[in-house]
C-alpha cells in the first residue's frame, strides 16, 4: 500500500514537472519586449579578449537597454576598468548602469575537477543576483561566468516569475568549433549567433549575420 501511494505520489509530481514545463515552453513563444520601453539587461564580461567583444556588442545597443549590469568575476579588475571607461564615454547619467562581480567559474588552468566546486559557487552568487535584477535580457559572449547565470536566468522563467531571453554570441576566435560554454548554451539560449560561416552551417539553431564584433 506503502509502494503504491509513492508510486502516485511520484508519478502527480512529474506531471506537474510537464505541465509547467509546457506552460513556460508556451509562455516563451510569446514576444517578451511587446509594449515595453525600456529593457533591464545583464551583461557578462569575461576577461581579456571576451570584455573587449562584449563592449563592442554593448556599444551597438540602443538607449532603450537600460539599466545594464554588468557581471563580471570577483577578481577580474582590468575588465571592470574597461567597463568604467567604456560607459563614461556615453555620457549618460551612472546610474544607467552597475558592476557586479560573482565567483569566477574557473580559473585559467584550473584543473576541471576542481572547477566542478567554483562552478558551484559562482551558480549559488548567481542565482540571488538574477532573482534580484529580474532582467530581460542576459547578453553574452563565451565566458565560463555567464553559464551559472544563464542557468539562474532560466530558473526564473521555470519558476514562472520572468520570462529572460538570452541571447549569446560566440567568439570570433571561433572559427570551426564552439567553445566549451556555446555547446552547452545552443540549446538553451533564446539567439545563438556565430560569425563564421562554417559554423553556420554546423549548428543550424544558430544566427550568422557576418562579423559582428
Amino acid at each position: 500500500m506503502a509502494l503504491l501511494a509513492a508510486v502516485v505520489v511520484v508519478v502527480l509530481l512529474l506531471l506537474l514537472v510537464f505541465i509547467r514545463l509546457y506552460l513556460v515552453f508556451k509562455a516563451g513563444r510569446n514576444d517578451p519586449f511587446r509594449g515595453k520601453d525600456s529593457f533591464t539587461i545583464v551583461i557578462v564580461a569575461g576577461s581579456g579578449g571576451h570584455t573587449s567583444e562584449i563592449l563592442r556588442l554593448a556599444g551597438s545597443l540602443s538607449s532603450s537597454f537600460c539599466p545594464r549590469y554588468y557581471v563580471v568575476a570577483d577578481t577580474d579588475r582590468m575588465s571592470e576598468e574597461k567597463i568604467s571607461t567604456f560607459e563614461n564615454s556615453r555620457g549618460e547619467p551612472k546610474h544607467q548602469f552597475t558592476i557586479c562581480r560573482i565567483p569566477r567559474s574557473r580559473e585559467v588552468r584550473q584543473a576541471w575537477s576542481s572547477s566542478v566546486i567554483s562552478t558551484f559557487t559562482s551558480f549559488c552568487s548567481s542565482v540571488p543576483l538574477m532573482f534580484t535584477i529580474r532582467p530581460d535580457v542576459v547578453l553574452c559572449n563565451g565566458p565560463g561566468t555567464c553559464l551559472p547565470l544563464c542557468v539562474a536566468a532560466l530558473l526564473l522563467g521555470l519558476l514562472g516569475l520572468k520570462k529572460v531571453v538570452l541571447v549569446y554570441v560566440e567568439s570570433v576566435c571561433r572559427v570551426q568549433t564552439l567553445s566549451l560554454t556555446g555547446r552547452i548554451l545552443y540549446r538553451l539560449s533564446d539567439y545563438f549567433f556565430v560569425q563564421w560561416p562554417s559554423l553556420r552551417d554546423k549548428y543550424p539553431k544558430s544566427i550568422f549575420l557576418g562579423r559582428i564584433v
